[in-house]
């Protein structure tokens, strides 16, 4: 877990860590509010990986000269680093692509053996297609039936409908932890206690939590927990799955190669235990270096320190969005993340987030990979700005201001 910090952060030099953020675009100052797509990079990760390049630069776990074994430490130092930061098992955490993949590799390799039909799988209204895609996929295969967890006016999981669908047919729940829509963070802990109580498997998105707030998977209770590298200011094509040991022994391989075997002969393989049975092929080795780079920034920082800074920004955001003429924001929940899917009346979001972008302010507009929450609302799109512990009170005036003039525009 994450240290305490005894004197306040200097935030003004935290920012002073991101080179992007010195940059202009369309010869403004750039304003970037898009970190739930993915996160800037500060200097330390992305010296990590031109490090790696230039000085160590070999596969891992295959050859005994000093590249070969500098590459090993500093890939799985990255894993031990990413194990902590998250409070579980090194054996249980397997490296991967992201999030996409980590939810993949639950579907076909721990579902889709298990599934038959008339069993069930709930899912939310706020998911990412990353963690309903997949779902269906296995679903069409093994006749299994997909059953959704509705939400309330405030963009809240209805927790009294969400446990009235877990019946004795459901073998899974999967739902995120932070919506990338809403910002809503969900009380998975008290929700995978009561699927665990059904018996029923737990496999939570993490990709919008394990950024921004404290975490300790170990007490959450679920079975499954994926996460992003690159929303972690780490490197892109990084992310990991823990898994409960049990599954990971007792779940098939899900691609097979070299380095995820014990011994290969044509009449039949034998595989390497898990994690590694699921790590097949030379992974993307400097990535994961920049990862544990970022890992150790975020901890040097401190999560808590992360998400009180973030808050902080939501609150000033929330009370200056709210002078805007026809602005409205989706999604209010009690606990919520530093996300603001917002419409201004009259405007297309796409016209708005182009508009702003001249403007030099990043956001992203579009059904941000969830187009049944959108149908929820019944809008085909919003903007998104999503904030981090790097943007600024100042710059929150500055896009709050950029917005006005092209509502105006628009109007």
């Amino acid at each position: 877990m994450n240290a305490a910090h005894s004197a306040p952060i200097d935030w003004t030099a935290v920012r002073a860590d991101f080179p992007v953020l010195t940059r202009e675009v369309h010869g403004k100052p750039l304003i970037y509010f898009d970190s739930a797509n993915t996160g800037q990079k500060p200097a330390s990760v992305i010296e990590a990986v031109d490090d790696f390049y230039r000085n160590h630069n070999a596969n891992v776990s295959r050859a005994v000269h000093a590249l070969g074994s500098e590459a090993t430490e500093a890939y799985e130092g990255a894993r031990a680093k990413l194990a902590r930061f998250l409070n579980v098992r090194v054996e249980e955490l397997v490296l991967c692509s992201g999030t996409t993949f980590a939810i993949n590799l639950v579907a076909y390799s721990w579902a889709l053996p298990r599934l038959r039909a008339g069993d069930a799988i709930v899912l939310t209204r706020m998911e990412h297609h990353a963690n309903i895609v997949p779902w269906q996929l296995v679903a069409q295969r093994t006749g299994a039936t997909i059953k959704v967890a509705e939400i309330d006016a405030r963009g809240q999981l209805d927790l009294n409908q969400l446990y009235s669908l877990l019946t004795p047919e459901v073998k899974l729940l999967a739902l995120t932890h932070v919506s990338n829509v809403l910002g809503t963070v969900n009380p998975v802990r008290e929700i995978c206690r009561e699927a665990r109580k059904r018996g029923i498997a737990t496999l939570v998105d993490g990709s919008q939590a394990a950024p921004h707030r404290p975490l300790d998977i170990a007490a959450i209770g679920c079975d499954f927990y994926a996460v992003t590298g690159h929303k972690m200011s780490g490197p892109t094509g990084t992310g990991a799955l823990w898994a409960r040991r049990e599954h990971l022994d007792a779940m098939p391989p899900f691609i097979g190669g070299g380095e995820m075997i014990k011994e290969v002969r044509f009449e039949g393989t034998v595989f390497a235990d898990g994690p590694r049975k699921f790590e097949a092929g030379t992974p993307n080795i400097a990535g994961f270096v920049g990862l544990g780079a970022a890992v150790d920034y975020l901890s040097a920082l401190g999560m808590a320190h992360i998400d009180a800074r973030e808050q902080a920004l939501l609150a000033y955001a929330n009370e200056a969005l709210s002078q805007v003429p026809g602005l409205r924001i989706f999604g209010q929940a009690q606990e919520k993340a530093a996300v603001i899917s917002f419409l201004v009346e009259g405007a297309h979001a796409h016209d708005l987030a182009t508009l702003l972008d001249l403007e030099g302010v990043a956001i992203r507009s579009g059904h941000h990979c969830a187009h049944p929450l959108m149908q929820h609302f019944g809008v085909p799109a919003t903007c998104r700005a999503s904030l981090a512990f790097y943007n600024t009170h100042d710059e929150i005036d500055a896009f709050v201001a950029a917005l006005n003039k092209v509502r105006k525009l628009l109007a």
